[in-house]
């Protein structure tokens, strides 16, 4: 038998019957949360990242969009992290953030493929708001790019935080090199137990330059599950996770480097398994060992 799966696992903790975890230790307990280094503020660990996710304005999406925001903001959950890019998830979640009046209770973050303006006032648009928490540069490739336009956004109160991302490491040298000099107070990349080169690259300058880690495609787009299909979570395992997903995002959340995970879910079950990743504790350097060694194995 290998215990509960990420969908049963998912929609009990939402109905609100998985009271411990598998070692028997309460599920419950203080939220992890991560301070954004540039000024102290904490963040819930582990948001809702919107890639390939909300992309059709449809009443199946807007549904979905509408029971993950409950998820996230009823169980202690802030950071929404979309992108103008993202075809209708803008538009999705503005009116699902609306209709629920949740404005206030989330911490939304978006990226803008250019400073451009037309762009942002399309976003503002979309998103129903003026003002966005975390405003990014989207997939910055150019080490000579400029984030002044974005830091004259933050001075306008437009925006409370400015960051760049990539996914794309061969882009990794032009992050490095804003990161030095521009110092934005976020960078996202891509980040798993089996994809790991941010390690040595991007989180000691992110560190060094005080720079939050938003950590985005955790599962490997859907890889890891895949890798571990029809396998048990190992014993020693189960002290600190209750899932195959917990399992994962522990493991990026054992570095303290990272201010949050945002594994990307139209699923409120896997919104609540997710969540339940800032519960309990995280593994330790040794196990950390332990879990890339296992998942390498399989």
């Amino acid at each position: 038998m290998t215990g509960p799966t990420r969908r049963t696992f998912g929609v009990m903790l939402c109905a609100g019957l998985l009271v411990r975890t598998a070692s028997g230790q309460p599920a419950g307990g203080p939220l992890i949360t991560r301070a954004i280094p540039s000024s102290g503020e904490r963040l819930p660990a582990v948001g809702l990242g919107t890639a390939y996710v909300f992309d059709s304005d449809n009443e199946q999406t807007r549904r979905a969009a509408t029971e993950v925001l409950a998820t996230l903001v009823g169980t202690g959950g802030r950071l929404i992290d979309t992108a103008s890019s993202y075809g209708n998830a803008e538009v999705v979640l503005g009116n699902a953030i609306a209709n629920a009046g949740m404005r206030d209770k989330v911490f939304l973050a978006t990226k803008l493929e250019a400073p451009d303006a037309a762009e942002l006032r399309r976003s503002q648009t979309r998103l129903k708001t003026g003002k966005f928490d975390l405003l990014q540069f989207h997939n910055v490739s150019n080490p000579r790019q400029s984030l002044a336009q974005f830091k004259d956004w933050k001075a306008q109160g437009i925006c409370r935080y400015i960051g760049i991302t990539s996914t794309f490491h061969r882009d990794f040298h032009a992050i490095e090199a804003v990161l030095r000099r521009e110092r934005p107070d976020f960078v996202q990349v891509d980040y798993s137990v089996d994809n790991r080169e941010v390690d040595k690259r991007i989180l000691p300058l992110a560190a060094d330059v005080r720079a939050a880690v938003l950590t985005a495609q955790p599962f490997g787009s859907g890889r890891l599950f895949r890798t571990v299909r029809g396998q048990s979570l190992p014993d020693w395992a189960k002290d600190f996770a209750g899932s195959w997903g917990q399992f994962f995002l522990k493991y990026l959340l054992a570095d303290q480097r990272v201010t949050a995970v945002i594994p990307g879910t139209s699923n409120p079950a896997h919104m609540a398994d997710n969540l339940g990743a800032m519960r309990g504790r995280l593994p330790d350097p040794d196990e950390r060992k332990r879990m890339a060694a296992f998942v390498e194995s399989l």
